[in-house]
């Protein structure tokens, strides 16, 4: 197998991994987790989304941690998600410099999510576009449902190459192919990223896995294989989307530092800082987590012969 050397590590915890959570933390629990986030140098962070509160409620406060963040933004960057051109609209309001957009490759889905079809989305993000470009915002895009749809079923990969095609007549940093709901496969995965990498080799993409059916650690080595360098992961392993059945447990971001420094693979994350995190993370919510690492401790810790 041949694997990149390097990969960065896109931390949705404070966004996608609270937002499944019953406890909606306030802006300084999430200052607590995203200082020790810091100390771990983590080099990008989805911090929140403006969304509207009664949708999810658990990112209400979004602006106000933003407030008490922005100071990091040479260090680390900091991104928000958008649904629309209005939360785009409060990102600008809230001096926000990167963005990400999401869609659903499955209509279904983004109906379900924000309430258009995927081709009402390709056509509002042409607005959205001009406006990021005209106000310097820096913009991400990702694209759920890429490997499955929870009510549709198989996605087909040419239509993946046709919405990723579509996006890129305009002025995106970066793709995210998103593994919504977990139904991925490592051969699925090394396909279609291999295809997108194929096809369009100057330009950055990225993946987002789940881990609800096991298998979010083997289609991350897929990516990787296929030369994807960016994955997201959520801090402790929780999180999911609130509009999609049984899409609990993003691939855990410590667990995956873990397995990539093992393998000689380059994080430029400090895994004890990031377990740490992952412990604080725990006693604000009040329960255990998904991750393992945290749990186990490194496997180079030895322990001492019994006697």
């Amino acid at each position: 197998m041949k694997f990149v050397k390097e990969v960065t590590i896109y931390e949705v915890g404070l966004r996608d991994g609270l937002q499944l959570e019953s406890k909606v933390l306030t802006a300084e629990e999430k200052l607590d987790v995203f200082n020790l986030l810091h100390e771990a140098k983590v080099s990008e962070v989805e911090f929140g989304s403006f969304v509207h509160p009664m949708l999810v409620p658990q990112m209400a406060n979004t602006s106000d941690f933003y407030s008490q963040i922005q100071q990091h933004e040479a260090e680390m960057e900091l991104v928000a998600l958008v649904p629309n051109l209005k939360g785009l609209e409060i990102a600008k309001e809230n001096g926000v410099r990167s963005v990400n957009y999401v869609l659903s490759a499955s209509n279904t889905h983004n109906q379900q999510n924000v309430r258009q079809t995927t081709e009402e989305s390709l056509n509002s993000f042409k607005v959205l576009s001009q406006f990021a470009s005209e106000n310097d915002i820096g913009l991400n895009v990702t694209v759920a449902t890429s490997f499955g749809c929870p009510f549709e079923g198989t996605v087909p990969q040419n239509l993946i190459m046709n919405i990723v095609d579509t996006l890129l007549l305009h002025n995106i940093k970066r793709i995210t192919l998103a593994d919504t709901t977990g139904m991925a496969n490592p051969k699925q995965v090394y396909h279609l990223t291999k295809a997108v990498a194929d096809e369009w080799r100057n330009f950055e993409f990225g993946c987002h896995f789940h881990n609800t059916r096991g298998m979010g650690m083997a289609n991350i080595l897929a990516g990787m294989e296929a030369g994807i360098t960016i994955f997201d992961a959520s801090i402790g392993g929780i999180g999911g989307c609130p509009f999609a059945p049984g899409a609990t447990g993003n691939v855990c971001t410590e667990d995956v530092v873990h397995m990539l420094e093992e393998m000689g693979v380059r994080t430029s994350i400090d895994l004890d800082a990031l377990i740490s995190a992952s412990h604080k993370l725990k006693d604000i919510l009040g329960h255990d987590l998904p991750g393992q690492v945290a749990k186990a401790g490194k496997s180079s810790r030895k322990y001492p012969v019994p006697n």
